[in-house]
């Protein structure tokens, strides 16, 4: 596993020793999996405290959803959906860090005065006032590669070579990261699962993870519960994918990611326990 760390605001996320488990909670009425799951914010703030019982390093609230064909969300909106939970989060658990799923800078300026110490931002800071606010805040950062739009990506995407492209824009964006000021051990990238990819993209980036890593910031895989796990499974239903999710989050370990996004921690962090303990007999042999 690697030996690099991945620093947020107050708080340095180990790396090297397991696969890092990052908890989703969605707070929207439309995500393709658990929209409309809370009826508000404390219930969303139940769910969150119990995936950290469950063995979550971090918690992703993420208040739009960006799933295929989704529509945008004003500022607002979205400010009245994440700023709750963020805050009822980081008082009762001080020491699990939050992050904030946004594209917009004006969410994560807000979700970092609420108490967010990482921004998820799925446009790679291709917002120059994301990365401002990020360089300013000291927070952690993921970069993630989306082709197009959340309401057009998935209309036929098409790549000469999908990892040599998603690597070069990664590797782009962390540049453009570090000339604003944010030190590489403070970022992770994540290669987009499903963000304007086929099942055979998808296969190929999950394969390509080892080429993620010479990139340098740390590297996470968030594809719980997804529509190409449905086709490779025939389970329609995304709370029926939980056997392929796990196969996935056990694979991209050992290829060397170093975080995985889930929806199922408990059933993940048991996984990985096992796979870690795997990976780590055969890179000591």
């Amino acid at each position: 596993m690697a030996d690099r760390i991945w620093r947020c605001r107050d708080r340095t996320l180990t790396l090297g020793e397991r696969t890092l488990v990052m908890g989703i909670v969605n707070v929207t009425p439309d995500s393709f999996s658990d929209g409309g799951a809370f009826a508000g914010p404390e219930e969303a703030v139940r769910y969150g405290a119990r995936l950290v019982d469950e063995g979550a390093d971090v918690l992703d609230v993420g208040g739009e959803s960006t799933r295929p064909r989704s529509d945008p969300v004003d500022v607002d909106e979205e400010l009245r959906r994440v700023i709750p939970v963020i805050e009822g989060l980081t008082e009762i658990q001080q020491t699990t860090p939050v992050s904030v799923d946004t594209r917009k800078p004006e969410v994560a300026r807000a979700a970092i005065d609420a108490g967010a110490r990482i921004v998820n931002d799925i446009t790679a800071g291709r917002d120059p006032a994301m990365l401002e606010v990020v360089e300013t805040s000291g927070a952690g950062l993921v970069l993630m590669h989306m082709l197009g739009e959340p309401k057009t990506m998935q209309d036929d995407p098409e790549y000469v070579d999908v990892v040599a492209e998603v690597t070069g824009f990664l590797r782009e964006r962390i540049e453009a990261a570090v000339f604003a000021g944010i030190p590489e051990e403070r970022i992770c990238v994540d290669p987009g699962i499903g963000f304007g990819k086929n099942v055979e993209h998808n296969l190929a980036l999950l394969r390509a993870v080892p080429a993620l890593r010479p990139l340098g910031a740390a590297v996470m895989i968030g594809a719980s519960r997804k529509r190409f796990i449905g086709v490779l499974t025939g389970a329609e239903d995304p709370a029926d994918r939980l056997e392929g999710s796990l196969a996935v989050a056990v694979l991209a370990a050992s290829l060397g990611a170093d975080a995985v996004r889930v929806h199922d921690v408990a059933a993940t962090v048991r996984s990985l326990q096992v796979a870690d303990a795997v990976v780590r007999e055969l890179a000591d042999g």
